[in-house]
């Protein structure tokens, strides 16, 4: 699970061995949600979290989406998609 960053009390990761569509992973000690991040940035899950946490990271993700692409390519360039 690499840690993409961490902003605040929230972290940005993948899982490793998940599904292939472009995706982010964000956790707090309140609870996490999943954001696709492709074809466009969109709640997948939320657990535990308000709506206006959700909003909160998902400006993060907006944000720092081209970190985040990054990170996705380089970690699974060595996977066969």
């Amino acid at each position: 699970m690499p840690t993409v960053f961490i902003e605040g009390s929230y972290r940005f990761y993948f899982f490793s061995r998940e599904e292939s569509r472009k995706h982010i992973h964000v956790s707090c000690p309140d609870g996490e949600v999943k954001f696709w991040i492709e074809p466009k940035i969109e709640v997948a899950k939320i657990i535990n979290l308000s709506d206006s946490e959700v909003v909160r990271i998902q400006k993060t993700i907006e944000s720092r989406l081209e970190e985040i692409n990054e990170s996705w390519n380089k970690h699974f360039a060595h996977q066969v998609r």
